[in-house]
């Protein structure tokens, strides 16, 4: 796929997928925990949104909103003393989007086992000027099979979020002129 399918500004120079990934790391304290003494999910999310921000905002040269998170999991759960590490790279660009791609892994703060993964999430990051007007983001230049892998999976699941858009507004749309309000 080329910039031009993409919609992108050709006169923009990509950017590879290492130029902007980054990990950002956190010690898990009581004042993160939950009511069940586990750390809170949206701490752990507020993690992932400032680190998804920093790469977003890396990667496009400035200011970077976050527009969604599709998905985030949580595959175990984070205990006080663990040493989270959240991981975060770009997985593909449209013309002022980034889809930012994180990994959540924690490991015990004074043991030297190796971190498990805990959590994933996908956002997506809108560039925006000092107006907060979009502007164009260079495009994404995988360098791995794993980063050409995930530039597809991303391109799915953009495919799957504006299909996901469209039928929702066709549907209030037909309520609306059938009279039903909500």
């Amino acid at each position: 796929m080329t910039t031009q399918d993409r919609g992108t500004d050709p006169a923009i120079s990509g950017k590879p997928t290492s130029a902007a990934r980054t990990t950002l790391s956190h010690i898990m304290t009581g004042n993160d925990t939950n009511l069940l003494g586990t750390v809170h999910g949206g701490v752990i999310m507020k993690l992932v949104d400032d680190v998804a921000g920093a790469v977003a905002g890396r990667h496009s040269g400035g200011p970077a909103v976050t527009a969604s998170m599709d998905e985030m999991a949580f595959l175990e759960p984070v205990r006080v003393g663990d040493l989270v590490h959240v991981k975060a790279q770009v997985n593909w660009t449209g013309r002022s989007s980034m889809e930012v791609g994180v990994r959540v892994l924690a490991e015990r703060w004074n043991e030297s086992t190796p971190a498990v993964q805990v959590g994933s999430a996908y956002l997506v990051f809108a560039a925006v000027d000092g107006d907060g007007k979009p502007r164009p983001v260079p495009p994404v230049l995988p360098e791995t099979e794993r980063d050409r892998r995930r530039y597809q999976e991303a391109q799915i699941r953009r495919t799957h979020r504006l299909a996901r858009r469209r039928a929702i507004m066709e549907l209030r749309q037909n309520r609306a002129a059938e009279g039903i309000e909500d």
